[in-house]
């Protein structure tokens, strides 16, 4: 597979380039690319790099059986493989699928207190095994938590440079409509990202062959990984009740409310039958969680109801493939998708605003009169997302700029398939520059503020 490049190594370099480095927990689902991310960081930086993956190695578990000196620790790696070589500040380690050997979290302490090698620990980090890395390291290590591709990366694939992409925002923060043809051309990469995803190995087999055939195999492949994992890595909890959750996602996204609800996930099913399971999987990076606001204002994580929720695929890729077999087919060509469409556009959005760090939060008030796709929010405002499938009425988004009840609103933001606009109220952007609201939200800020 061709190297891609990845934000993860703008992230490694700056760690090593931080003389109080401790060691580097990367988290992530399974196949976003965190092996291969770390392997060219190793190999770009380091003289030497001992790489140890904990299930295709299982004889370097034992490694940590005589106790988690750091001395102790070399000489049982060197009986195992006696051709290594540690020399001190020149060596990486990097060990692979760490939740297989939970020893090797509480070794990061020592390996720190040692100061002689950097260390990086990468894996899945699913479930009890995830607890018991965090108990166990508390203090002596820092965490990464490492995404699939997003749009940005997917456009540097497809081979568009930095000044293309500053491009792309200058429009966005200048409110300048696209020409006709960069329209056209942007728009039609984001159909094949929301078609794709963002796993690495799709993205680079979908980039090197320009075409569809064999990206289906191999997402459904992935999703039955992860349904391997669960079965797998669920430890204490009933794993059947993990797969119910999971393979349920799809039907509820494609509701009108699309509001997760355990009662209809099997017959008779309770809540307090399934506590801990939604935790489990947004661990196990395999889905997004979305909060219902109790009331829409500020502070975002001190008002929302923790049993009123929705739940996104993290992959758009593989919520396509987790549908019919001409799903993909279906989005490429726009035909068939009906209410469901809406349930798409959703959660590509949701999945892109987390890639910038956000909390999904939404609102529906009780009479269903009141509802809001997504918030976010800079300093001194809640900024309100509607995802637009369709080019309808934005009732919601009018009254919740107008009305004085809702003071920490000053300005909203609409996204859909339109060119960029503002009307005074909100700004209208296309799908593809979601990538880029963040940055766009704290200058947009800075010039409110000058102005």
């Amino acid at each position: 597979m061709e190297l891609l490049k990845r934000k993860t190594d703008k992230i490694l370099l700056q760690w090593k380039n931080n003389p109080e480095r401790l060691p580097l927990i990367v988290k992530g689902a399974r196949q976003i690319g965190k092996t291969e991310s770390v392997r060219l960081f190793g190999r770009k930086n380091y003289k030497n790099v001992i790489e140890i993956n904990f299930i295709l190695q299982k004889q370097y578990k034992s490694i940590f059986d005589d106790g988690f000196e750091v001395d102790t620790i070399l000489k049982n790696m060197s009986l195992i493989n006696p051709s290594l070589t540690f020399p001190p500040g020149e060596t990486l380690f990097f060990f692979d699928e760490i939740q297989d050997c939970i020893n090797c979290a509480t070794s990061l302490k020592s390996f720190k207190l040692d100061g002689r090698f950097d260390v990086i620990c990468s894996g899945s980090l699913m479930g009890i095994n995830y607890h018991e890395i965090e108990s166990n390291s508390v203090g002596f290590k820092e965490d990464y938590h490492m995404h699939s591709m997003d749009f940005e990366e997917f456009l540097w694939a497809k081979g568009y440079r930095e000044e293309q992409i500053e491009d792309m925002y200058q429009h966005m923060l200048l409110v300048l409509p696209f020409s006709e043809l960069e329209w056209k051309v942007y728009a039609e990469i984001f159909k094949e990202y929301m078609v794709v995803g963002g796993m690495p190995a799709i993205v680079n087999r979908f980039v090197k062959n320009n075409h569809y055939s064999g990206i289906l195999n191999m997402q459904r492949q992935i999703l039955l990984d992860y349904e391997e994992d669960i079965t797998k890595y669920a430890g204490g909890l009933d794993k059947g009740k993990i797969l119910n959750v999971y393979r349920k996602i799809p039907v509820f996204l494609g509701r009108d409310n699309k509001k997760f609800q355990i009662s209809k996930v099997a017959h008779g099913a309770r809540n307090r039958e399934y506590v801990g399971v939604i935790e489990w999987l947004d661990n196990a990076g395999m889905i997004n969680i979305c909060y219902c606001m109790e009331q829409p204002e500020l502070p975002l994580k001190g008002n929302y109801d923790p049993d009123n929720y929705k739940i996104y695929f993290r992959d758009t890729g593989l919520l396509i493939a987790s549908l019919d077999e001409e799903a993909q087919e279906d989005v490429r060509n726009n035909k068939n998708f009906n209410t469901y469409k809406g349930a798409l556009y959703e959660n590509l959005i949701g999945d892109m605003l987390v890639k910038q760090g956000y909390q999904l939060y939404f609102f529906k008030n009780q009479k269903g009169t009141l509802e809001m796709d997504f918030f976010v929010r800079d300093r001194e405002s809640l900024i309100p997302l509607e995802v637009k499938a369709s080019d309808g009425a934005t009732v919601s988004l009018n009254n919740l700029i107008a009305k004085s009840k809702y003071g920490d609103i000053f300005y909203g933001i609409k996204l859909g398939n339109k060119n960029i606009g503002f009307n005074g109220k909100f700004y209208t952007f296309p799908y593809f520059l979601t990538f880029l609201l963040k940055r766009f939200l704290r200058e947009h800020e800075n010039s409110r503020k000058e102005s």
